[in-house]
């Protein structure tokens, strides 16, 4: 996902990471803004996707609802 964000302009800023880590991470040549980046990227990806299952979980309890009580429409014609 970090690729998306490749081509976008960059903004400067501070990040507090133990030493410990960024002294590893150093050592196995991980790009420090890139990690963290990536990390963020998956963060905010997580955040909206169960934003979005709470937004939409009415909706998907009665879908869930109306195939337990009658079914998968379409049902007959499924081939597996």
């Amino acid at each position: 996902m970090v690729a998306v964000y490749a081509a976008v302009p960059k903004k400067a800023t501070n990040v507090s990471l133990a030493e410990s880590l960024l002294a590893e991470a150093k050592e196995l040549g991980i790009n420090v803004s890139q990690a963290a980046e990536a990390g963020l990227a998956k963060a905010v990806s997580d955040a909206r996707a169960e934003a979005w299952l709470v937004e939409n979980r009415e909706a998907i309890e009665s879908s869930n609802a109306y195939v337990e009580k009658h079914g998968l429409p379409l049902a007959k014609y499924r081939m597996f």
